[in-house]
């Protein structure tokens, strides 16, 4: 039987995903309702501008008091999708004090804050749920937490931002330089006026901590995540690449350690092969590679970012903890029992592709051999081209650390005969 009181929902924030979310429970109301055992009720919806024309949402709902919506106490869901850090962590805490559970969107205020907003969640017996902070539509939190709980993951692999993504593949498929791909990404909405976030791996690193934390049962915070933005690569890194049948994605890689003592966290662009399936994400969608000991591989495809797609999430969030309310229980909360340290980039081994500038006379590539030897990394192949005194050297490594590739190129910056470290690109994948 249906329960006739509605739960009440308070929505913080309406730009593009609030106002999504609004619309998909005002059309989908009796769905939600047979899909969660009671009807939902937007009661509020807390905004900056209330003077702006909302489609669908009814005028008095509107407040720019936030905190007052939260404290009402007959809230029963708490949606945030402001972002950022403040006001977002004061008001999800002050909705838990006052009775409610909460979903947010927010990968940022989670990847810093998720375990003292978990803390927060069982305190007061309430449920914390965020699938939409990570690859919008896409279903990888709830697999991660659930459908794979009984098994042992080993590695998460992915392409979490949909602005980097086009920018990448655009370089790739049409030889556009950096700068034309972005401004093609702005002129197409897929960019915004400010791109850091996304071409300087902020917003990837921040999916990663989340991720890693979850597939690990260990706490990352965003401090814990490397970081690496993509703005340094060039055309002649994607010639490089599909000279060795590979092409170039900005990463998000969590690891366990081949012995499971520790775990690694890290956002770079990246070499991968052709025949690897995340080569072939294109555009603005993302996709995340699983590994793990019993399922074996795994690949969640889909849009990462938008208005319907990340509200998708949400609402996929708000039925699991509807139906939680109505049940008078909780959900999963923060799992961290396996308490992992977080080892240093210097600690991770990888492949290399490093781009030399020398001088194109004998005895060169004996020199920068005897270097990537005394520093311990075996090289897998090199390839040698020149005219008029200068060349270009590309050495491809096998596995080795980032702290022994590091001491190997600061060494060859001293040899008289390199002029220059074009580029260094790690190679994933395989």
């Amino acid at each position: 039987m249906m329960r006739t009181r509605p739960l009440k929902v308070a929505l913080l924030g309406c730009g593009v995903v609030g106002s999504e979310v609004a619309r998909i429970m005002t059309t989908h109301a009796d769905d939600l309702a047979a899909r969660i055992g009671a009807p939902v009720e937007l009661a509020g919806v807390a905004v900056r501008r209330p003077d702006k024309v909302r489609e669908g949402i009814d005028p008095a709902l509107v407040t720019t008091d936030a905190t007052a919506l939260v404290k009402r106490g007959d809230i029963d869901v708490v949606v945030e999708v402001i972002g950022g850090i403040e006001p977002a962590r004061t008001l999800i805490t002050t909705a838990f004090a006052h009775g409610a559970s909460v979903v947010s969107a927010n990968k940022a205020l989670i990847a810093q804050d998720g375990a003292a907003l978990h803390a927060a969640a069982g305190e007061h017996g309430k449920d914390l749920y965020y699938e939409a902070a990570v690859a919008g539509a896409i279903p990888l939190i709830r697999p991660l937490r659930e459908s794979l709980a009984g098994d042992k993951v080993n590695r998460v692999l992915g392409i979490v931002n949909g602005t980097t993504n086009f920018i990448l593949d655009a370089m790739d498929t049409t030889g556009a330089g950096y700068q034309e791909a972005l401004d093609e990404a702005t002129a197409l909405g897929y960019a915004e006026a400010d791109p850091t976030a996304d071409v300087e791996g902020f917003d990837a690193a921040a999916k990663a901590a989340i991720l890693a934390g979850i597939a690990f049962h260990t706490r990352v915070r965003l401090d814990d995540v490397y970081r690496e933005g993509m703005t340094e690569v060039t055309a002649a890194d994607f010639a490089s690449a599909k000279e060795m049948g590979c092409t170039i994605k900005l990463l998000a890689i969590c690891e366990r350690a081949a012995d499971g003592g520790s775990v690694t966290a890290r956002v770079h662009p990246a070499m991968i092969p052709l025949s690897h399936p995340l080569a072939n994400v294109r555009e603005a969608y993302n996709a995340v590679f699983v590994e793990s000991d019993a399922a074996g591989q795994l690949m969640f495809y889909g849009p990462g970012a938008g208005g319907s797609p990340t509200a998708s999430a949400v609402l996929g969030d708000l039925v699991a903890v509807c139906r939680n309310r109505l049940g008078g229980a909780t959900g999963p909360g923060e799992s961290a029992y396996a308490a992992l340290p977080v080892s240093p980039m210097g600690d991770v081994v990888t492949r290399y592709h490093i781009s030399l500038d020398v001088a194109d006379k004998p005895g060169v590539l004996a020199q920068v051999a005897t270097v990537f030897a005394e520093h311990g990394v075996s090289i897998d192949t090199v390839r040698q081209s020149g005219k008029d005194g200068e060349a270009s050297l590309v050495v491809v490594t096998h596995r080795a650390s980032d702290a022994a590739l590091g001491g190997t190129v600061e060494a060859l910056r001293k040899l008289d005969t390199v002029r220059g470290v074009a580029s260094i690109m790690r190679v994933e994948g395989e």
